[in-house]
């Protein structure tokens, strides 16, 4: 499905109100003057609310596992509003909550 590509500037969190922010971010392409991102960068999470009892919270990294279909920066799918990304240890998903909105890709 089509999405915004994401940015370094672009609001990601997790599923408990963590800001997660890219590790390495693709400098090649450049979107509202920010690098994107690809799925083969990590996102580390920080400021997770979850702290269970006797489990495996707090969020503490993000890895996004679908991205775009048809769009690559270095060999790698970009990263899209519309992907899916899973939190580790927790195993929730990360939320794309803003992001530029004039490159759309597939």
């Amino acid at each position: 499905m089509p999405g915004p590509i994401l940015h370094v500037g672009a609001t990601v969190l997790c599923s408990h109100a963590g800001q997660a922010i890219p590790t390495v971010p693709s400098p090649r392409v450049l979107v509202s003057g920010m690098p994107i991102t690809t799925i083969a960068a990590p996102y580390t999470v920080a400021g997770c609310a979850f702290v269970p009892p006797a489990g495996n919270g707090p969020c503490v990294t993000g890895q996004w596992v679908v991205g775009a279909v048809r769009v690559t920066s270095e060999a790698q799918p970009v990263v899209i509003m519309t992907g899916t990304a899973i939190c580790a240890p927790t195993g929730t998903p990360l939320l794309p909550v803003v992001a530029q909105t004039r490159v759309i890709a597939t």
